[in-house]
């Protein structure tokens, strides 16, 4: 499963590249995905509804035992 994780996350990665942003998978546990945002993502006003609307939801469509998603600020 963290394989597909993984999979659709770097599908994502070039959108949030475009506005220089990134993504990092951290761990899939309980449940849960376990990213780290980088760059413009940071500190963009938009990241809750970038992660909620939009990796979650692409996430959720492929893999249905997700049941959220959490950035982890290392």
């Amino acid at each position: 499963m963290e394989d597909k994780i993984k999979s659709i996350i770097e599908e994502l990665r070039p959108y949030l590249n475009m506005d220089g942003g990134d993504i990092e998978f951290v761990k899939y546990e309980d449940h849960y995905v376990y990213v780290k945002l980088k760059g413009h993502c940071v500190d963009c006003l938009g990241q809750d509804f970038t992660l909620k609307n939009y990796i979650l939801n692409m996430l959720q469509s492929e893999v249905e035992e997700i049941e959220g998603i959490i950035n982890v600020e290392l």
